[in-house]
């Protein structure tokens, strides 16, 4: 018999943004003065447990990426780039996403938290897919789906993947 917590954990604002397929949450473990070793420990097991294929890391630092090896988990750094790089990450970051997903993989994407670049991000991935057809659309989906608006920034991102979709489409 195992354990209750061989299953693991569900990470803190966990959410799917396409069900069984793409995911979001804030970073196994915590961050700043909240992380814990123990619960990121945790955290990874549920997310192994729950079947995900990769884990997209968007924090600055490689600090306790070496878990996901140890624990048997794909992953790939993404850190977050400056703002003059913003176009090329996010059509690069998307395509990386897209290839996953349509090679059948279960992806999940974090952040020290969910905020407006995760956020802002989901939004991105569902302009430049196509499965959203505006702005304004992705931007409501997205605050349905993390309970809760999204900021400047993530509004940002909506209209770079816009931009970068009808770049795209011109070509």
């Amino acid at each position: 018999m195992k354990g209750k917590w061989a299953d693991g954990i569900q990470p803190r604002n966990f959410a799917w943004v396409i069900k069984d397929q793409l995911a979001a949450c804030e970073r196994p473990g915590g961050y700043g003065a909240h992380h814990r070793r123990v619960r990121r420990q945790e955290e990874i097991i549920w997310i192994r447990q729950q079947g995900f294929d990769l884990v997209v890391s968007l924090i600055p630092s490689p600090h306790n990426l070496h878990n996901y090896e140890e624990l048997g988990l794909p992953y790939v750094h993404r850190p977050w780039p400056s703002h003059d790089q913003l176009s090329s990450y996010l059509r690069e970051l998307h395509a990386e996403i897209a290839d996953a997903l349509a090679s059948g993989r279960k992806v999940l994407v974090h952040k020290e938290e969910v905020g407006d670049r995760v956020c802002g991000l989901t939004a991105v991935h569902l302009v430049m897919a196509g499965l959203v057809p505006s702005g304004p659309q992705a931007t409501a989906i997205v605050e349905r789906i993390f309970q809760r608006r999204l900021g400047p920034i993530g509004r940002e991102l909506v209209e770079v993947a816009l931009d970068l979709r009808d770049a795209e489409s011109a070509s």
